[in-house]
C-alpha cells in the first residue's frame, strides 16, 4: 500500500475489513472515485483504478465485504459463502492483470461434471472429459450421441463467436451492439436461436430423443431464473453458464481453494495494496453524480465519479430525483424478483446417493441436479409465482468439502444447495415462519435420491429471497442483479456509462451479466478512465 504498511489478508479477517480511519477524516480526503458497494465487481474496478494512480474509497454498509461473493461462519470452524458457491466464469483478464494466481488463487475445474441421479435408480454421470460423457451418454441414450455432439458443438460455436479467449472477446466491451452480434455470428442460425429465442426444452428437443437427457438437463435452462424450461429465451442461460474460458477448461465450473469468497478478499488486497481505501459499515444514503455521496450519519464526500457496485434498482433509490428519468423507466422495467433458495447444509457425511453409493464418490467432485418432471416444472412455478410453496424442488448440489478440507473441521462436510422455485413472498406466512417448512422441503426432496439425508443433516442455514435480499443487499433477492433472459442481456443490458454525468454502474446488472464474473468492474474502470472522469490529482 502505498504511503504505508501492508493491511491484514482480507483472507484472514473474513472479510471483516473495518473502518480505516474515522468517517470525518475520509469526508476531509479528495477522492478521485467513490464506489458505492465491495461485492466483488466493485473491488474489481478499485483494483483497477487504484493501479492507475486513481484515489478510490469503496464504502461498503455492511461489516464485511464481497456481497454475494463472500465467506463467513455460520458454525464454529466452517467457512462457507451464504450465496455464491462455483466459479466457472470468473474473466481470465481480471486473473491475469491482477495477478489473482501470484496472491494464491487456486481453482479445481469439477471434472466429474453433472451427476443426475433418477427416483427409479437410474443415473447419468455427464463428465467434463468428451470420452468419457459421450460414453455415458450411450449407455443411457444410444441413439443420442451424434445430437449430443452436435449440440455441444452450438455452444462451442457461439462460443467461440462472441468470446474468443483474445481481446475481441465482447464481454470486454461494456456495450456491444446488435449490429457486433449479428456479424460475429455469421448467419449461423443456430446460435442465433440459442442466444435468442430457444426455450431449454426447445434446444435439448432439436438435437436428442430420450426423455431421460431431457429430464436430466432441464433444470440447465433455468438457473437463477423467474421461468420455466419451456419458456422461450431460456437455452441462452444455458449458454451464459456454458461460456466460461476459466484456466482453458472452456465451459467448465470449478471450486475454489478456501471458498468462492477467497475471490473477494484476493480483489480487495489487490485494490487496497494499490492504495484504494475500503471501509466496511459505512452505508450511502444519497448519491450526487458529479459531486459525490451523502453517508446515513449525515457527512458528505466529495469525489467527481460514483461507481455503484449495487443492484440497479438500489441504485435508482440512491439517486432519487438526480435520476435521469429515460434510464429511471429502464430500470424499473428489468424482473428482479428472486424465486431461488440457498441452502447450506452441515453434515456429518457427505450425501450418499442410492443410485451409486458411496460418501466420496467421482459425482462428489463435480455437481449435482435433482431432476423433476416436466408436469413438476411446470407445477412448481405456478405454485411459487402465486405464492405458495411448491410440493416438488429442482436442486443444484455442490460438495466444497469433498476436495477442501480447509473450510470445515475433520468429520464435518458442508453441501451447498441451490433451489427453485419459492416465492419472495407467501401468501399465508412470512419467511421467518415458513423456513421451517423449506428446510423440511429441501430434506425430503434430497432424501428421495439420497439414503443418508436427512439422517447425517446436522444443521441448516435457509436463504430465500428476502434474506438473500436483507444479507447481502440485493434488490428483490435476485442473485443476478435483473434477469439475465435475453430481452436483458448483450446489446439489451444495462451498461457501465449512465446518462448522469459521473455516474457509473460496475455490477452483475451491467453488461455481461450475472455470476462471479469480476470483468463488469474492469470494464467501468476502463470507462471511467476513457472519459477521463477520475483524472489523477
Amino acid at each position: 500500500m502505498r504511503g504505508g504498511t501492508n493491511p491484514a489478508r482480507s483472507r484472514d479477517l473474513l472479510g471483516r475489513i473495518g473502518l480505516p480511519e474515522s468517517v470525518r477524516k475520509l469526508a476531509a480526503r479528495d477522492w478521485d472515485a467513490v464506489i458505492v458497494g465491495a461485492g466483488h465487481n466493485g473491488l474489481a474496478c478499485a483494483a483497477y483504478l487504484a493501479l492507475e494512480g486513481r484515489k478510490v474509497l469503496v464504502l461498503e454498509s455492511r461489516e464485511r465485504i464481497g456481497g454475494a461473493c463472500t465467506l463467513e461462519e455460520p458454525w464454529p470452524g466452517v467457512q462457507v459463502s451464504p450465496c455464491a458457491y462455483l466459479c466457472g466464469l470468473l474473466h481470465p483478464a481480471v486473473i491475469s492483470e491482477l495477478g489473482l494466481i501470484e496472491r494464491g488463487f487456486q481453482w479445481t475445474a469439477a471434472e466429474a461434471g453433472l451427476f443426475v441421479p433418477f427416483e427409479d435408480g437410474e443415473s447419468i454421470q455427464l463428465w467434463e472429459d468428451r470420452t468419457r460423457c459421450e460414453a455415458e451418454v450411450r449407455r443411457i441414450a444410444p441413439g443420442d450421441v451424434a445430437g449430443w455432439r452436435a449440440m455441444s458443438d452450438v455452444i462451442k460455436r457461439t462460443r467461440d463467436a462472441l468470446r474468443p479467449p483474445n481481446q475481441e472477446d465482447l464481454w470486454l466491451n461494456p456495450a456491444p451492439t446488435r449490429g457486433e452480434i449479428e456479424r460475429r455470428l455469421e448467419g449461423d442460425c443456430e446460435a442465433r436461436h440459442l442466444l435468442s429465442d430457444w426455450s431449454m426444452a426447445d434446444f435439448l428437443e432439436r438435437f436428442l430423443e430420450s426423455d431421460r437427457l431431457h429430464t436430466a438437463l432441464l433444470g440447465q435452462g433455468v438457473i437463477g431464473t423467474h421461468a420455466t424450461p419451456f419458456d422461450p429465451g431460456t437455452a441462452s442461460i444455458h449458454f451464459h453458464h456454458s461460456s466460461g474460458r476459466m484456466f482453458g477448461s472452456d465451459g467448465a465450473w470449478g471450486y475454489v481453494t478456501g471458498g468462492i469468497g477467497v475471490v473477494s478478499f484476493l480483489l480487495c488486497d489487490v485494490a487496497r495494496e494499490a492504495g484504494a481505501v475500503v471501509a466496511t459499515g459505512v452505508p450511502v444514503s444519497r448519491i450526487i453524480p458529479g459531486q459525490g455521496v451523502e453517508l446515513e450519519g449525515g457527512e458528505f464526500i466529495r469525489t467527481p465519479v460514483v461507481i455503484s457496485n449495487a443492484d440497479p434498482r438500489t441504485s435508482l433509490r440512491l439517486l432519487g430525483s438526480e435520476a435521469d428519468a429515460g434510464w429511471k423507466d429502464q430500470v424499473e422495467a428489468i424482473p428482479m424478483e428472486g424465486c431461488t433458495v440457498k441452502a447450506n447444509l452441515l453434515m456429518s457425511e457427505l450425501p450418499d446417493f442410492r443410485a451409486r453409493r458411496g460418501v466420496l464418490q467421482p459425482h462428489h467432485h463435480g455437481q449435482v441436479n435433482t431432476p423433476l418432471t416436466r408436469a413438476a416444472w411446470r407445477k412448481g412455478f405456478d405454485e411459487a409465482s402465486t405464492g405458495n410453496l411448491p410440493d416438488n424442488l429442482w436442486t443444484e448440489l455442490y460438495f466444497q468439502t469433498a476436495g477442501d478440507d480447509s473450510i470445515a473441521p475433520k468429520g464435518k462436510h458442508v453441501v451447498s444447495v441451490f433451489a427453485q422455485y419459492v416465492p419472495y413472498a407467501f401468501n399465508q406466512g412470512s419467511w421467518d415462519e415458513m423456513r421451517g417448512k423449506v428446510r423440511d422441503l429441501i430434506l425430503t426432496t434430497l432424501g428421495k435420491f439420497c439414503c443418508n439425508v436427512p439422517g447425517a443433516v446436522l444443521d441448516a442455514q435457509i436463504h430465500g429471497p428476502p434474506d438473500i435480499e436483507r444479507k447481502v443487499g440485493l434488490y428483490g433477492g435476485h442473485i443476478f442483479q435483473g434477469e439475465c433472459l435475453p430481452a436483458g442481456m448483450w446489446d439489451r443490458r444495462l451498461t457501465c456509462r449512465t446518462p448522469m454525468n459521473g455516474f457509473y454502474l460496475c455490477g452483475a446488472g451491467t453488461h455481461p451479466g450475472g455470476s462471479v464474473i469480476g470483468v463488469n468492474g474492469r470494464n467501468a474502470a476502463r470507462a471511467v478512465m476513457q472519459d477521463g472522469a477520475a483524472s489523477r490529482r
